[in-house]
């Protein structure tokens, strides 16, 4: 009797281990209060937007979320721009530097010459689209654009920031790259910029 029994047991384990190598292949949905661009964000539209220096970086998901709380979806790509300074008047886009301003430089004019150790990190950015009106990020003129350099992210996503007992946000949400540990954090607009705030580390 137990015998068609044992000749399921194979079947079964190829199934869950065809399930799990396709979780495993997909990327985690983002979060409930987060979604993704539909159709997705292309280069032709980063071109668009921040001229021809900028160009979408493979592997981080594409964001869209209320990140200044105004009711109106806003945008966030991980890029990759060679020169962050050439063409921001151009475009119209704030270069902004959370990270360096936290460890205490704020001339983005400096602080936009300094360049990785790893080549393959050099000119990493967020491109951050404030929406406007009902075409929200899609806008042809936005609400506000910035271009956000030297963030050391390896992953990112956009969930709820307790700014203080009072006020709930969207932050965008850092794991970061470095050697030995790993490292949280988390930018936010703050009502005027993107701050950079560090939440932890814990050794791998």
């Amino acid at each position: 009797m137990s015998f068609p029994k044992l000749l399921l047991l194979p079947a079964l384990a190829a199934f869950l281990l065809v399930a799990a190598a396709q979780n495993k292949k997909q990327p985690p949905p983002p979060p409930a209060h987060a979604k993704s661009p539909s159709p997705a964000v292309t280069d032709d539209f980063i071109h668009k937007q921040f001229g021809d220096n900028c160009s979408l970086l493979a592997g981080p998901q594409q964001f869209v979320a209320d990140l200044d709380d105004d009711g109106t979806d806003d945008l966030v790509v991980a890029a990759k721009c060679k020169n962050p300074m050439a063409d921001k008047a151009e475009y119209s886009f704030v270069v902004g530097d959370p990270f360096d301003s936290f460890l205490g430089y704020s001339d983005v004019k400096v602080t936009s010459t300094f360049a990785s150790d790893a080549p393959e990190r050099r000119g990493i950015s967020l491109l951050i689209i404030h929406g406007a009106d009902k075409d929200a990020w899609r806008a042809d003129k936005p609400k506000a654009k910035f271009l956000l350099i030297n963030l050391p992210f390896k992953s990112l996503s956009v969930k709820r920031l307790d700014l203080n007992k009072k006020k709930t946000i969207l932050g965008i949400y850092m794991e970061e790259t470095g050697e030995g540990d790993q490292t949280s954090s988390v930018v936010y607009w703050d009502g005027k910029k993107y701050k950079y705030e560090q939440l932890g580390s814990t050794l791998e």
